[in-house]
């Protein structure tokens, strides 16, 4: 089959979606019986409800034709098959194919790539088995008890979140900590509570010149030396997660090195060496194998033609609707857990920095709205926080909850009739309803205007399997979307610019603009 990328006002479909005249009311199609009956299964046990979306069949066949027209189950298909889809870098797309081959083999200069990343896992599993056993010991003789991440972006957000996310329900072997900003008070406050004979560092960089990540690198070696810990050599404590091609890649300054390539962005790399080597230190490597099998089954999930069985291409699709049709400008991902407290941030970083695009694949400027801002906070938190623009702000903001009939810890007692589990979930239920019926109040400042869109992924809880069908989940949302879009999503030169002029102002250059200039002496730089 021929692939077309073009423009998302190129479609007829788009025009038709556009010709609707008339605009549902919220209030009038959110029933009992659509509760029931609009879900889609995800992988890992959970199911994602789209009962109190604004739109009925007639929308949905719509949105139906534009993901065909915009050819994304076959370009979907196409990218595991190792298409170069990244076209603004030259590369392929194989985040993927970390988890299970779906397509067909995928070979570059003579290596079939399923085989490389599942060569890199069997060496993390030997290391974390060596670890964990203490047949790999610290310098000192001492076995290692503490794991700490060393890396910025994608290689600290998606680790971190489901470092997290894992924590309650699964037994650490190794404690983990992650230092991400190359603010000093950031790897001060980490190694103020370490014991770093018994530390191993992770420094994760693919370039392996990452700034942050090797100024904090240097800041953990000098800080060992001024330890003075007898016999202590900080090459022993590190490991490097890299590509082949980095200067970190065997250098005589690690213990060891695992490797990812330049076909795995950042903010997709926490199924590959990037989030095994610490998740696996962490809990073991059976977890993250877990982790693993969730992320394939929502993978192959994805590759459903039909909208209404296939749950990241509906979330992308009506996600699509909202945004170019209603107009909301931007998405709030609410967990009802607390263990998700940092996966809105991670799904920030993947979602912005994948379709905050303003151009084409072809480098053509675009006159219609892409990505939205994403942001979010656990529940009950937001609502004492910013649900109060959410409910009655002049913005409609589109809303995706995710919340768990069990807790992951088995200790909630009960108190005033219910458990602290049941008050959580009831103020999600709660809220899904206030958001789109609303209330009618006379007095103004209590009216609630409702008409306030949500989805809902819920489970039984919030296990390994679990966490990498919601993880996976989300990044096929995004991915379908950018193809209706008809963006580059793999690429991130928006990150660069600020790097660039950080360099001028760190080198002193002659050629400096005045305004950075300006603002390099007022911070006393």
């Amino acid at each position: 089959m021929s692939l077309e990328f073009k423009n998302l006002d190129k479609t007829t479909s788009y025009t038709s979606l556009k010709n609707k005249s008339s605009k549902l009311s919220l209030k009038e199609v959110l029933t009992a019986d659509r509760v029931k009956s609009k879900h889609i299964t995800v992988g890992g046990g959970l199911e994602y409800n789209y009962a109190a979306k604004c739109v009925n069949d007639d929308i949905l066949s719509d949105l139906q034709a534009l993901a065909d027209e915009q050819q994304l189950i076959p370009k979907y298909k196409e990218l595991l098959n190792g298409a170069v889809i990244n076209t603004g870098e030259k590369r392929m797309v194989l985040h993927q194919l970390t988890r299970a081959q779906l397509g067909k083999d995928v070979l570059f200069e003579g290596k079939n790539q399923r085989d490389f990343y599942t060569s890199q896992l069997n060496r993390i599993r030997k290391f974390v088995s060596q670890v964990h056993s203490g047949i790999i010991k610290g310098s000192t003789g001492k076995a290692f008890d503490t794991v700490v991440q060393i890396g910025i972006g994608g290689s600290d957000l998606g680790p971190r979140a489901l470092y997290i996310s894992l924590e309650n329900i699964c037994n650490p072997a190794m404690k983990a900590h992650f230092i991400s900003n190359v603010d000093p008070d950031d790897a001060n406050a980490v190694l103020s509570g370490l014991n770093l004979e018994t530390s191993l560092f992770i420094l994760v960089s693919k370039s392996g010149t990452t700034q942050e990540t090797l100024a904090n690198r240097n800041f953990v070696i000098e800080k060992t030396k001024q330890a003075g810990i007898k016999g202590f050599n900080p090459s022993a404590h590190f490991i490097a997660v890299t590509s082949e091609t980095s200067p970190l890649a065997g250098s005589s300054d690690v213990l060891d090195s695992f490797y990812m390539d330049d076909f795995i962005g950042g903010r997709y790399s926490v199924t590959s060496a990037v989030g095994a080597a610490v998740l696996s230190l962490a809990f073991g490597y059976e977890v993250f194998e877990k982790l693993l099998a969730g992320a394939a089954e929502a993978d192959k999930l994805a590759l459903e033609t039909d909208l209404k069985k296939n749950p990241s291409l509906m979330d992308a699709m009506l996600g699509v609707y909202e945004r170019n049709i209603l107009g909301y400008p931007s998405t709030a991902v609410l967990p009802y857990s607390q263990a998700l407290s940092r996966f809105p941030a991670h799904l920030q970083q993947m979602d912005m920095e994948s379709n905050g695009k303003s151009v084409n694949r072809d480098g053509e400027a675009l006159h219609y709205a892409t990505g939205p801002v994403i942001f979010g906070e656990p529940g009950t938190n937001g609502q004492h926080s910013f649900f109060q623009l959410l409910h009655q702000g002049t913005d409609i903001v589109p809303l995706q909850f995710i919340g768990f009939r069990k807790s992951q810890i088995d200790s909630d007692p009960d108190y005033e009739g219910s458990t602290s589990q049941q008050k959580l979930k009831a103020n999600l239920v709660a809220q899904i309803v206030a958001f789109a019926k609303g209330k009618n109040d006379s007095n103004p400042n209590k009216n609630f205007a409702g008409e306030r869109p949500s989805s809902l992924i819920s489970g039984e809880q919030l296990t390994a399997e679990a966490l990498g069908a919601l993880l996976a989940h989300f990044e096929n949302k995004v991915m379908f979307q950018g193809f209706v879009w008809n963006l580059n999503s793999f690429d991130q030169e928006g990150v660069q610019l600020g790097k660039v002029l950080a360099g001028k102002v760190l080198a002193g250059d002659d050629d400096m603009d005045p305004v950075l200039r300006a603002y390099s002496e007022l911070l006393a730089i």
